[in-house]
This record gives structure tokens, C-alpha cells and sequence, in this order.
């Protein structure tokens, strides 16, 4: 590596100043190469440094062969000595976030012979992607060890293993590797090769909070928030519960319970309205003519009621018996019965005629069509 890596000297070292080795235009940008930096380049699943260099944004980092290339909107002069900060509290956060990682993966393996296949860390959250499928209450066991590792506030050691070592030593890694391999070490955690930056000691990592354990190709993604974010994720929760528990009136630690009743109740309520919406359609059914094509307009009605009171009506009488309720958008939706009449050439004509789509069985069909109600009246009566 042409440049001299600063942050691999001094991790939490913000400023430097720096020789400007080369300048070139690069897709509509400049990439400035330094004799030395303290930006972090793209790779190993972080994301580049952000800053400013030379009084300027630094819009991305990144490793071209033995450069690291900084991009900026306008060109530096070559040879010119420049002044650089990076953005700490991204920083700090980067680093928080690839320590928690190693802990996590680390003592995954160690537990469950789980391995780190997929590392992203993005504006908000990291995910780490895991060989073995693990269950909520493993994940809940791989948190706890991760936070206790944490609390010893142990020191996070880098080292850089001639050959021979390297080959004693076991420790994890995604891919083969050759030359020099630098090793990150969470004593009693997690041994890695790693070229990211990391905290000093893993007191640093704050709090580290797993959440949404999803099935990912025969394994699990986790997702993994540390310090300031898993704090601001407890956060707007607790604010959420706050919000459901006065809405409930119940206490935070009852919400759950309170919910699930309120929707015992809820589910009663349906069912009460159900039977009462099917005596109301039944005394709307006896009032109709027993034969011939009815088409009725019906407002406020759901899908699923569309469905039941059409097929009530095609039980109780002889031809089409057709149901229409105004939407939102302006359409209107539909279900149409009738018995002893396949009904699904004649969707398809409506369909055509009022610009509609739906479908379904021979004797009853749903869907919508964007038609005003005189269009949809006058096309039914000429059937």
C-alpha cells in the first residue's frame, strides 16, 4: 500500500494533514490520491469514512490496487499539502457496529458452529447472515453472552501472524486468504481476520441488541444494533408501548395481554356483525324478484360481504344476481352469481365492455371495473 494508513496507527485519530500524491478525474468526480490518511477505504462490509478533505466532502473512499482514492467534487493540486477530518461519530459508530459484529459471530460459532457467510452494515443497521438456523430463544442466548462480553470491557486485540502461526492458529474467515492477514481478537469471543476498524475495548460497543431473526437460504439474518442505535431503537419502543398502554388503558407490562383480549373481543364483534349482516341481506333477498338479472348498488360493503350476499342471492333465485359497491379510487367492485350459467366468458365480456378485471369460478365471480354506475346499470339491463 502506497499510503500510509493512519487509522490502522491510532484508530480514534480525527485530523491529519497529507501530501497530495496524484489528482484524476473519475465519473464526473476527482479521486485524490494522499501520502497518508485517516479515512477509512470501502471494504470487508463497512462502509468508507465520511469527511472533509481539503475544505471539501469526501463523497466516497476507496482501495484501487495500492491507493487509497478519496472523491471529491473538485481537483486538488498535486504535491499540495491538504488537511483532512473524518466524521467521528460515523466513525465511533462503524466501529461499534464491527466489534459488536465479531462478538456475535464469534460466540454463535462457538455455540451452534454457525458461520458469518454475509456482513452488510448500512446507513441504520447491520445484518450478519448465519449457516445454522437458529432459534429465538438461541438468538436471545447469543445476545446475553454478547452484552456480558461487552460489560468485562476487555481489550480488542490486533496482530499480524507470520506464516507458520497463522496456520496453528484457529480463527474465522469467509474466504482464503495470502500475505500478510491482520487478526482481530475478542479474548473469549471471537478470533477474525479483519482489515475493518474496531473499538479499543469492548466497553466501547455499548449496548448490542439482536432483532428480527429471519430464515435466510437454509440459515438466519440477524439483525444487530449497538450502542447509540440499539438505544435509540429501545427507545422509540418504549415510546410505542407508552402510546398502546394509554390507549388501552392498561399498564406497559400488560399491553400484550390487554391487546390480545381487545382482539378476542374484536374477532366476537365480527362474528355478531356477520350474522346480523346475513339477516339484513336475507330480508334484501326475499324482496327481490325470483328470476331474471338483478344488479344492486350497495355502499360501505367489504369484499368478503360483496361475495356472501351475491351468493345468497344466486341460492335463492334463477339468473344473475349481481352486487356493486364503490370504492375509493372511484371503481367499483363486484360479485356476480347465478347458478346453472358458467358466468366466466360473460366476466370476461364485462370485464372488456367496463374496463374492469376480475374473475373467478363458474357460478361466482369478483372483481372491479372503472365504470360510473348509468354504464354498469345499462350494461346488466341489456342482459
Amino acid at each position: 500500500m502506497r499510503t500510509i494508513l493512519l487509522y490502522r496507527q491510532d484508530v480514534c485519530r480525527t485530523e491529519f494533514t497529507a501530501q497530495v500524491l496524484s489528482c484524476e478525474e473519475y465519473k464526473g468526480r476527482y479521486a485524490v490520491e494522499l501520502d497518508q490518511t485517516c479515512f477509512y477505504p470501502e471494504g470487508g462490509g463497512q462502509p468508507a469514512d465520511r469527511g472533509v478533505l481539503d475544505g471539501q466532502a469526501v463523497l466516497h473512499v476507496k482501495e484501487d490496487a495500492e491507493r487509497v482514492l478519496h472523491l471529491v467534487e473538485k481537483p486538488v493540486e498535486a504535491g499540495k499539502t491538504v488537511e483532512g477530518k473524518i466524521d467521528w461519530d460515523f466513525r465511533f459508530c462503524q466501529m461499534q457496529h464491527h466489534t459488536g459484529e465479531h462478538i456475535v459471530s464469534g460466540i454463535a460459532h462457538r455455540l451452534f458452529g454457525a458461520d458469518n457467510v454475509g456482513f452488510h452494515m448500512g446507513e441504520e443497521l447491520v445484518t450478519i447472515d448465519l449457516t445454522v438456523e437458529l432459534t429465538a430463544e438461541q438468538v436471545r442466548e447469543v445476545e446475553y453472552l454478547a452484552n456480558a462480553v461487552v460489560q468485562k470491557n476487555i481489550p480488542v486485540e490486533e496482530s499480524f501472524p507470520d506464516a507458520d502461526a497463522l496456520k496453528a492458529l484457529d480463527y474465522r474467515s469467509k474466504k482464503e486468504l495470502e500475505g500478510q492477514v491482520r487478526i482481530i481478537t475478542v479474548p473469549s469471543a471471537d478470533c477474525c481476520a479483519c482489515c475493518g476498524t474496531h473499538v479499543v475495548t469492548t466497553g466501547q460497543v455499548g449496548m448490542i441488541k439482536l432483532l428480527q431473526p429471519q430464515k435466510y437460504k437454509g440459515g438466519v439474518r440477524i439483525t444487530v444494533l449497538c450502542g447509540q442505535r440499539a438505544l435509540a431503537d429501545y427507545n422509540a419502543k418504549d415510546q410505542s408501548v407508552m402510546d398502546i398502554s394509554h390507549q388501552l388503558s392498561a399498564p406497559p407490562a400488560g399491553v400484550a395481554q390487554a391487546v390480545r383480549q381487545q382482539a378476542a373481543q374484536l374477532e366476537e364483534l365480527k362474528l355478531k356483525l356477520a350474522e346480523t349482516q346475513d339477516k339484513l341481506f336475507g330480508y334484501m333477498v326475499e324482496g327481490l324478484a325470483p328470476e331474471g338479472t338483478i344488479c344492486l348498488f350497495e355502499e360501505g360493503l367489504a369484499p368478503n360481504d360483496l361475495r356472501r350476499l351475491a351468493a345468497m342471492m344466486g341460492e335463492r333465485r334463477n339468473g344473475i344476481s349481481a352486487v356493486f359497491c364503490s370504492a375509493e379510487d372511484g371503481s367499483h367492485r363486484y360479485a356476480v352469481c347465478c347458478h346453472g350459467t358458467d358466468l366466466r366468458p360473460l366476466c370476461k365480456a364485462w370485464n372488456q365492455a367496463l374496463n374492469g378485471r376480475g374473475g373467478g369460478d363458474k357460478a361466482l365471480v369478483q372483481g372491479s371495473v372503472r365504470a360510473d354506475r348509468k354504464a354498469i346499470e345499462d350494461y346488466f339491463a341489456a342482459l
